[in-house]
């Protein structure tokens, strides 16, 4: 099985625990002398069953990551991390730039002036390139994971 396989995969079992919460919630009381619609230990052996697929698969998927290498030397868990850290570096610079360009009207003359203490137009230059780091970063993770099988 591929990564990117794995990696959906585990977003499914993700999908169905969460799914299974809900059931089981549904399935926690009913009015005395009701029965459930749902058998709650049959749910919570449901649930035994998937965190069980869940953690082995999770472990794989790390492992497969640690080990995986791209043609720069750096592991998948490295450009992992690279991509979410610059990836909230750039939301991060996007947010400074609304912030900094965001214009204060002045009613009269009299009124206090709001100026940036930051340089826009260089932050939108650094913001663009932390952007292009990300998609690049991405893209080889995206070819790493249709090209690796998992361990």
């Amino acid at each position: 099985m591929k990564l990117a396989e794995a990696l959906k995969m585990r977003s499914d079992l993700d999908l169905r625990l969460r799914q299974l919460e809900a059931r089981l919630n549904n399935n926690s009381k009913v009015q005395e002398g009701d029965e459930p619609s749902e058998d709650p230990k049959a749910l919570l052996a449901e649930l035994d069953t998937i965190t069980e697929q869940l953690m082995d698969l999770i472990r794989r998927i790390n492992i497969t990551n640690s080990l995986t290498k791209s043609k720069d030397g750096s592991t998948l868990a490295e450009l992992l991390a690279r991509r979410d850290v610059m990836k909230r570096k750039g939301d991060m610079l996007r947010s400074l730039i609304d912030h900094a360009s965001n214009r204060t009207e002045r009613r009269v003359s009299t009124d206090i002036r709001i100026v940036s203490t930051v340089d826009v137009r260089a932050l939108r230059k650094q913001a663009d390139r932390v952007s292009e780091d990300v998609r690049k970063t991405d893209n080889l993770i995206q070819e790493l994971n249709w090209t690796t099988e998992l361990i």
